[in-house]
């Protein structure tokens, strides 16, 4: 059984579980601190979710970030950093996570819930459509804040 928790203190195996599973998310980004995962944990504008398999002790086998912020138009949020150990996929934890944040994101009050997702995730991009997410036409753009000199 799949069981998703908020993260709100962080411990040994909180960060023992990022150091594990941000590699297989990204080969460029390091795992965040024990530090950096406290600001996460008690920011008042992201939602630090874990996943845990109770028929393995409990093992955190997935995280997801919810990012909420009020914007003009509304309240907004923002999923980001899906990542769902390479031994659990397939087993439906990518959508319990989704589906925790998504719900978290209603309570929060958000219009809307957005996502990326690179076009070569395709299990990823399957998941989401069945979820209800829909693409949308627009164009995503990035500044590297490292050029600002």
């Amino acid at each position: 059984m799949i069981s998703i928790a908020e993260v709100t203190e962080v411990d040994d195996e909180i960060v023992d579980a990022f150091v594990r599973l941000i590699p297989q998310l990204s080969k460029s980004n390091p795992p965040p601190t024990a530090d950096e995962l406290r600001a996460m944990a008690s920011s008042r504008s992201s939602v630090l979710l874990v996943a845990r398999d109770a028929s393995q002790d409990d093992m955190i086998i997935g995280s997801l970030t919810l990012a909420l912020f009020r914007i003009p138009t509304g309240m907004r949020a923002w999923i980001e950093d899906v990542v769902v150990d390479e031994a659990a996929r397939g087993k439906g934890v990518g959508r319990t996570l989704n589906e925790f944040a998504l719900d978290r994101a209603r309570e929060a009050g958000a219009k809307t819930v957005d996502l990326t997702s690179r076009p070569s995730r395709e299990a990823a991009n399957r998941l989401y459509k069945s979820i209800g997410f829909e693409q949308r036409e627009t164009n995503v753009y990035r500044f590297m804040t490292e050029t600002l000199g």
